[in-house]
């Protein structure tokens, strides 16, 4: 049994981080499906900035600003178009896991993540647009980003929680999630509205290594993973979650990102053979999920009290490493990167309209 097939049977989604319209055209992500046990993707500006620098998207978007739409509402089209195709390809996989699995997803400008209101305005006018029930909006989960994210799972807006570090991040998304859940429920509504929250991985050690001993570097990441697991864990626990969940709620999923090796002298499935938790998801760039299939293996479960983690945090502690200053200090990293990302593709767009 593939290593791929493994991790999904022990309770794992195996998701892609990637998507563009040639891989959509050559069948490339329904192979992915078929043979690699990838049941949902993600995207993002980085994602797409990529694809439309490469040229992959010049006709479409000659013909569309020839029509007279231009910037963000081009980019969204084109966007949209894509993933409602992925989205029908995990449908399947959605109605058969009654909406537990079998998502894209889609992230609102950048630009708006220090407004709140304006992100809760794009979000549900995102996903009316896209009209796919198997679509996340991609929210970061910064402090503007938690009220947003409360306002629009309160509204039934699906959404993807974006650029987590911490257990403490990750607990303020969940917070905003399971408040908009309770509104909700107070409202007689539906409480079941889909979630992930995205954790990222691998940027914990490409800043900490040069700031440790040997003995300590290629060690923060999975240590944070194994703190958040258990604070997933003791929220799946809490009474405040068992009474949404018997009010017909369904759990926020945790989701690990950012799972591609950076270090170079470490293996290339290095977090994927780390992160194998039940109840969560791993997304993966191409290269790192045929890694995983073509040589990978299933590490030991993430336990649920996160095991050594303390200890290790304690030596990063000892080292100098502020992990909660660390955490903050990635999440504005990320977040400025994406903005810088979203940037550069509305001026390839730009540029891509005048040639």
């Amino acid at each position: 049994m593939r290593a791929t097939e493994k991790l999904r049977n022990d309770g794992q989604s195996l998701w892609l981080d990637n998507i563009t319209r040639k891989m959509l055209d050559s069948g490339q992500i329904s192979r992915y499906a078929e043979q690699y046990s990838v049941t949902g993707l993600t995207s993002n500006p980085s994602i797409f900035d990529k694809a439309i620098e490469s040229g992959d998207y010049d006709a479409e978007i000659r013909d569309k600003a020839a029509r007279g739409i231009a910037g963000e509402e081009l980019f969204f089209d084109l966007a949209i178009e894509d993933l409602r195709r992925a989205a029908d390809l995990f449908l399947p996989v959605h109605e058969r896991t009654d909406g537990v699995d079998g998502w894209v997803s889609l992230e609102v400008s950048p630009l708006l993540a220090h407004d709140a209101e304006s992100t809760v305005e794009a979000a549900k006018a995102l996903h009316e647009r896209a009209g796919r029930p198997n679509l996340f909006i991609k929210i970061p989960g910064t402090a503007e980003g938690r009220v947003a994210i409360e306002e629009c799972i309160a509204a039934g807006v699906p959404i993807n929680v974006t650029l987590l570090f911490s257990a403490d991040q990750y607990r303020g998304a969940a917070d905003a999630y399971l408040r908009g859940i309770e509104r909700r429920i107070a409202a007689g509504l539906n409480p079941r509205v889909g979630s992930v929250a995205s954790v990222f991985m691998s940027r914990w050690d490409k800043a900490a290594n040069p700031r440790v001993p040997v003995q300590l570097k290629n060690r923060l990441a999975l240590a944070v993973g194994r703190d958040i697991y258990r604070a997933y864990r003791q929220l799946m626990e809490s009474e405040r979650w068992q009474r949404l969940e018997n009010g017909g709620a369904r759990m926020q999923r945790l989701l690990w990102a950012s799972t591609s090796t950076k270090d170079p002298s470490a293996p290339d499935t290095f977090y994927v053979h780390g992160l194998s938790a039940p109840f969560t998801v791993d997304t993966m760039p191409d290269k790192t999920l045929v890694a995983f299939f073509e040589h990978g293996e299933v590490g030991e479960q993430m336990p649920p009290d996160g095991g050594d983690c303390d200890l290790v945090l304690a030596q990063f502690a000892a080292a100098g490493v502020d992990v909660g200053a660390l955490a903050a200090q990635l999440q504005d990293e990320a977040a400025e990167a994406f903005d810088a990302s979203w940037k550069d593709l509305l001026q390839h767009i730009d540029q891509q309209v005048k040639s």
